[in-house]
């Protein structure tokens, strides 16, 4: 398996990179404009994570849809995101990581990713 943990004040074994993710627009059928990602995520310093593969409180990405622009950036599932457009993710709620991936058509997102991933 592909996912790792990390404690802090110790090193990261890992790969680290930038990716920018240009979100699809769709329009729904009322009309209303929303972009999309392709991408589900779990985890945040408000879940429980003995209930989880992941053995920390980081937001990691749980699925990414064929050909979204997730996959087109290259996300993969298992990565741990570090930062959203500058916002600092190592220490956040799922709801408000969820909320910060809504908020922009552009995201310049930093993962982590283990080095067998």
């Amino acid at each position: 398996m592909s996912e790792f943990e990390h404690q802090s004040g110790k090193p990261l074994d890992c790969l680290c990179m930038a990716l920018k993710i240009y979100k699809q627009e769709v329009i729904l059928r009322s009309g209303e404009k929303i972009y999309k990602i392709g991408m589900s995520i779990g985890g945040g310093i408000d879940q429980d994570c003995s209930k989880s593969i992941y053995k920390d409180n980081g937001i990691y990405v749980t699925q990414v849809e064929p050909d979204s622009p997730a996959q087109k950036a290259g996300l993969k599932v298992h990565d741990k995101l570090l930062q959203v457009n500058r916002i600092d993710y190592t220490m956040i709620t799922h709801s408000r990581a969820v909320k910060y991936l809504s908020k922009d058509a552009v995201l310049d997102v930093l993962v982590a990713r283990s080095k067998e991933g």
